[in-house]
């Protein structure tokens, strides 16, 4: 009898024993799943809690993800609240597609950009806000840079209400989220360098010898008012140029053509234009170097494209695209082979690219997601005469731009 109550403790043991590795395997299995499931999930939660360990990190640690290379895929899932939707009063009215009315407006924020190699996440405002907290950017260039500057502070004021409006250093306009004491602003500059109305002098002189009557003076290592403080103030600088370069309607080079100055001289013989703007960024890197404060991160965005078909804008050029173009498509468009209406963008970049190389300036790459996008401009509902087929609807676009500016950020923060 106690033989046969030992066996059945040694058979219960044995089947203690044996169900061990099933429940380990099956709590294992569980937790694979639910973290996978989340993994999947996280892109479209609109919580500001669900994400938070993956958006203010790399997505790829060894750094070789090209977060520029990749496709456009339609999210039917996406709503507004995720973002911010036409009621953020800074949206500049043209801009405002859903207010406007557009056709495809609700359409253009549902294409989220999925890199080849990796994943770009939606920026998280409530976890930027913490993060960047006590930390001052500011964007400095053309009315696209107020484009990105727009989408960025009405996806932060869908969290964080409590707002100051103000200009610092020179800004054409700024806010501060005073719960965080986070600065952001945007200082308007078509050029980076000042310049101004030119006209002959009577007296004659250098210029008026060659026959200029007028033009436009640009002071090529003087930099424009708006911005010149902006290094000394902010942590975080963003630039861009490179549209008001290619303006013949306002820069016309028999007309009113630049005419570039150094050191309150003319550049003699005259330069065009493309070499003006090396001189320009040459000089413009050196004066940011020589009075920003300790420690500013420095990026340069490159050239948003421009989507005109039929003819520039003043030609009858229009751009009535429903949805991202193919890889074909693009090419078509911005082939430098084709020297067609939208090509100043590879042009600028580059530059810029030349340029910017060996300088402690980051380079932001929104060019190759941009171009694919030609369904995102205001188009008729832009307010204009002509079709906008440069800005972009908000929201749009530029959002993206955002959720590459935090990943470009935190790397950076990374690596330093």
């Amino acid at each position: 009898m106690g033989n046969g109550k030992g066996g059945q403790q040694s058979q219960n043991q044995t089947r203690k024993i044996s169900l061990f590795p099933l429940l380990s395997l099956l709590i294992f299995t569980s937790i694979f799943l639910f973290l996978s499931l989340s993994r999947e999930t996280a892109f479209f939660s609109s919580s500001s809690q669900s994400h938070h360990r993956n958006i203010f990190q790399p997505q790829d640690r060894s750094g070789s993800c090209n977060y520029s290379d990749g496709h456009w895929i339609y999210d039917p899932n996406f709503t507004f609240h995720q973002r911010y939707d036409s009621t953020c009063k800074e949206i500049f009215k043209g801009w405002n597609c859903l207010l406007n009315n557009k056709s495809n407006a609700q359409n253009i924020p549902k294409w989220r950009w999925k890199p080849n190699d990796c994943q770009l996440q939606p920026l998280d405002p409530l976890m930027f806000l913490h993060t960047y907290r006590d930390t001052s950017i500011g964007f400095v260039g053309d009315s696209l840079n107020r484009n990105m500057f727009v989408s960025l502070f009405c996806t932060l004021k869908r969290v964080s209400g409590e707002v100051k409006k103000w200009r610092p250093a020179g800004a054409d306009r700024g806010f501060t989220f005073l719960q965080y004491n986070l600065t952001i602003a945007y200082h308007r500059t078509n050029l980076l360098a000042r310049y101004g109305r030119w006209s002959a002098n009577a007296n004659g002189g250098e210029l008026e010898d060659l026959g200029y009557k007028e033009g436009y003076r640009v002071d090529v290592d003087v930099p424009e008012g708006t911005w010149a403080k902006a290094p000394s103030f902010h942590d975080i600088l963003i630039f861009n140029t490179g549209h008001w370069w290619r303006a013949p309607s306002k820069f016309h080079p028999i007309k009113s053509p630049m005419l570039f100055f150094e050191k309150d001289h003319p550049v003699i013989p005259p330069v065009p234009p493309d070499v003006g703007l090396n001189e320009v960024l040459k000089h413009m890197i050196h004066f940011v170097d020589k009075t920003a404060r300790p420690g500013v991160i420095k990026i340069f965005r490159t050239q948003s494209p421009r989507h005109f078909e039929g003819g520039d804008w003043d030609q009858g050029g229009y751009c009535q695209r429903q949805q991202p173009l193919s890889p074909e498509q693009v090419e078509e468009l911005f082939s430098l082979k084709k020297e067609g209406t939208n090509v100043e963008e590879r042009l600028v970049n580059q530059q810029l690219y030349k340029v910017l190389k060996g300088s402690d300036f980051s380079i932001l790459d929104i060019s190759h997601m941009s171009e694919f996008r030609a369904d995102a401009h205001p188009s008729t509902a832009g307010g204009k005469k002509h079709d906008d087929c440069m800005h972009w609807c908000l929201p749009g676009l530029t959002d993206s731009w955002n959720d590459l500016f935090i990943i470009h950020l935190n790397n950076i923060k990374v690596k330093n």
